[in-house]
């Protein structure tokens, strides 16, 4: 769908994009606040962003309770979210053009007058609860947190994170989204027909009361490397796992464009090197690869599932196909297809209001700058092979990696594995 950007800084210090998509039928908002996990006023309160997030539709000063809230919010189709990461908390919301308006009004009185009281607090204490609990069985989710403990990241696991739900009070509730849900630390982004409204959304936005405050920078970690990690488990079938190399820097966009073509190379496809050899020889049922930055360093991420009697095959061939991509053999043919393949899915990749908006949410929240989707064909042009191998390279000689497992095996079948990973 074709769109144009405008940056905005309103008078009270917020800021943020106004995507105009004409003609779509629907408008999507998100709100973020740099007041993540990591932002919790100490590590014994480390679960608050993500109970403040859960309270965040509830008891306001227009309405008495969520259930009365979101009646009125949803009565025309209107749809809600919210999320908390380690950095961030963020509202999202789509509705119909129509009532663009009213929506938009219903999460100024959400975020800017809530009712905070202990009814809802111990509800939302016993949710969040229950989802952690979860996760606690979703390996995936599991492994994560303890692999970023691993390389230096003040984080806490899930178990850890489940320790500090119930030291948090009303009070501190309260001190948190005081601090954190303030002007200079709101950034937003607003997609569809806005060029026409440009003046009513601004009108909009500068009503919101919250005080001043100031944009949080992102906490710097010092990273290293790790010894492999276990989390053992009794009734695990088979091996999940993930590992990760490390640099300490942000990638630029075409930077990770070219590691995506690698990462294509590798996982993407039934017939990609690793990932693609792997099915066909029977080793494993699906595994993958990415790219993930913050402001201060960029992971590139490895993680799949697999049987004990087929693991060390699999690691075999990991650790073949990375040296191969490592040691340069990539192909003028591989690179074109990746080049194809990238301008497909770049072709594909803007049909809604929604992916519009998610395409620029990640580099506009942490980064504060703009890749216009336009530019990705260019972009696109610029993967060459010598990019691919110096980035790759930089990855695995950077000095800093972990992996983590989970398991009903032996630590020593993981470091095994492990030794593998050496490129």
């Amino acid at each position: 769908m074709k769109h144009s950007i405008e940056e905005i800084e309103l008078k009270n210090g917020a800021k943020g994009l106004l995507i105009d998509v004409p003609g779509a039928s629907v408008m999507n908002m998100k709100v973020q606040f740099r007041g993540g996990m990591r932002f919790a006023k100490s590590p014994e309160l480390y679960e608050i962003a993500h109970i403040v997030e859960h309270l965040s539709f509830g008891a306001n000063a227009k309405y008495p309770d969520e259930s009365t809230y979101e009646a009125e919010f949803t009565k025309n189709g209107a749809y809600h979210n919210a999320w908390t990461s380690d950095y961030s908390v963020c509202y999202e919301t789509e509705c119909a053009d129509f009532e663009w308006d009213r929506i938009l009004d219903l999460k100024r009185i959400a975020i800017t007058s809530p009712k905070f009281n202990d009814a809802e607090l111990k509800s939302e204490k016993g949710n969040v609860r229950a989802e952690l609990t979860g996760y606690m069985n979703d390996y995936g989710r599991l492994l994560w947190p303890r692999l970023q403990k691993a390389i230096g990241e003040n984080v806490l696991n899930l178990r850890e994170r489940l320790s500090t739900i119930n030291n948090i009070t009303l009070d501190d509730i309260n001190e948190h989204y005081r601090r954190t849900h303030t002007a200079n630390n709101m950034r937003f982004i607003i997609a569809g027909q806005t060029k026409h409204r440009k003046k009513e959304i601004i009108r909009n936005l500068e009503s919101w009361e919250l005080s001043p405050g100031e944009r949080f920078e992102i906490p710097v970690d010092e990273l290293h490397s790790s010894n492999a990690v276990l989390i053992k488990r009794k009734d695990a079938s088979n091996i999940t796992f993930g590992f990760s190399m490390i640099t300490p820097r942000r990638l630029s966009t075409e930077e990770t464009q070219a590691m995506g073509a690698l990462n294509h190379l590798l996982n993407g496809t039934m017939s990609s090197r690793i990932f693609g050899q792997a099915r066909r020889r029977g080793l494993v049922y699906g595994m993958g690869s990415g790219i993930n930055s913050t402001n201060h360093y960029s992971s590139w991420d490895f993680d799949g599932e697999v049987n004990l009697e087929t693991s060390e095959e699999l690691f075999t061939l990991i650790q073949l196909e990375m040296i191969k991509a490592l040691n340069g053999e990539i192909s003028d043919t591989d690179i074109e297809a990746v080049k194809t393949y990238a301008l497909g899915r770049y072709q594909m990749g803007a049909q809604t209001v929604s992916q519009i908006s998610d395409y620029y949410t990640d580099d506009y929240f942490m980064t504060e700058k703009v890749e216009f989707y336009d530019n990705f064909p260019n972009i696109i042009k610029q993967i060459s092979k010598p990019l691919i191998v110096e980035l790759a390279r930089e990855f695995a000689g950077s000095g800093i990696h972990a992996m983590v497992a989970v398991g009903s095996v032996e630590k020593q079948i993981i470091n095994q594995l492990a030794n593998c990973l050496v490129f």
